[in-house]
């Protein structure tokens, strides 16, 4: 990855030194690092974004920061970790329950089991809630490279995948790959591809819910990690809505077929994916009516 100093970062955007180094102090630019005394800043950070009276955190994010910050059984957080952690896991082929997704999460333990437990669905399962708690804090950021980079690092760190050379945590893609028999971008051109997707999604700053999916498939069509691609994306996808004032939705088991069928046709019958993304919404719609959380 390439870096710039902080006096390039500042006239990058027009900021006074002073300025882009207490953005750095304060944790504000993503992924910059001191050497010393000096900042190295990732050549595509951007600039944060100012939060101004006028913006308003919806209810529902606020309900998340709180519960998340006390640790709130029995809350809509706690209820969001563990369905979104199970399900989007349970997508991709983990073998662990929902009691057991819950279990790990309240106790750090699995439960009584009768069979063989895979290892990395418990460690992708505990990486599934900070992955969750990194987007709840960081909401308002931009989405950018290394944003989704430092998702693709907390879901796939410690994993059996992460002790392999040719598998890069945190980084794109090194050898091709396919989703449902489909060819995916090749690796040399995923930077680029990536950089022009989030050019033109960071275009407007308000997105729609057509806008996020439309992200969404293209992401997955470009699919620039070794693996892991669904789940940072769906990912992405709950904290983009939360970004943009939308409910959140998520893709549970019952849906995964017409998720699949709506991703295959997205830009032919866009109704497929939108309808059932509608559909995860009611259902998440009744958990924030169950939990008197105004949205």
């Amino acid at each position: 990855m390439a870096y710039i100093s902080v006096i390039q970062f500042a006239e990058k955007y027009g900021i006074s030194e002073r300025t882009a180094r207490n953005y750095c102090a304060q944790g504000k630019i993503e992924g910059a690092f001191l050497t010393g005394k000096t900042w190295n800043i990732p050549a595509d950070a951007v600039l944060p974004k100012r939060v101004t009276s006028k913006e308003k955190i919806s209810p529902l994010l606020t309900a998340l920061r709180e519960q998340k910050a006390s640790k709130l059984k029995g809350s809509i957080y706690h209820r969001t970790q563990i369905d979104l952690t199970y399900n989007s896991n349970h997508i991709e082929g983990s073998k662990l329950t929902h009691d057991q997704t819950r279990y790990i999460f309240e106790t750090n333990t699995i439960g009584i089991t009768d069979s063989a437990i895979n290892v990395d669905d418990i460690v992708e399962t505990i990486n599934h809630f900070r992955c969750i708690d990194f987007i709840i804090d960081h909401t308002e950021e931009r989405l950018t490279e290394t944003f989704i980079k430092h998702i693709h690092l907390l879901l796939k760190t410690g994993t059996s995948d992460s002790r392999k050379d040719w598998f890069v945590v945190g980084n794109y893609k090194c050898l091709p790959n396919e989703v449902g028999g489909q060819e995916t971008c090749p690796p040399e051109e995923v930077h680029k591809r990536m950089k022009t997707l989030l050019v033109n999604y960071n275009h407007n700053r308000q997105k729609s819910l057509e806008d996020i999916l439309d992200f969404h498939v293209r992401f997955e069509q470009i699919h620039p990690f070794q693996d892991g691609n669904g789940r940072v994306g769906r990912l992405l996808m709950f904290k983009e809505c939360l970004a943009n004032d939308i409910v959140p939705f998520i893709i549970t088991d019952e849906l995964k077929m017409f998720y699949y069928r709506g991703l295959r046709e997205w830009g032919h019958i866009n109704g497929y994916l939108t309808d059932t993304c509608l559909t995860a919404q009611d259902q998440y719609k009744d958990l924030l009516k169950y939990f008197k959380v105004a949205y």
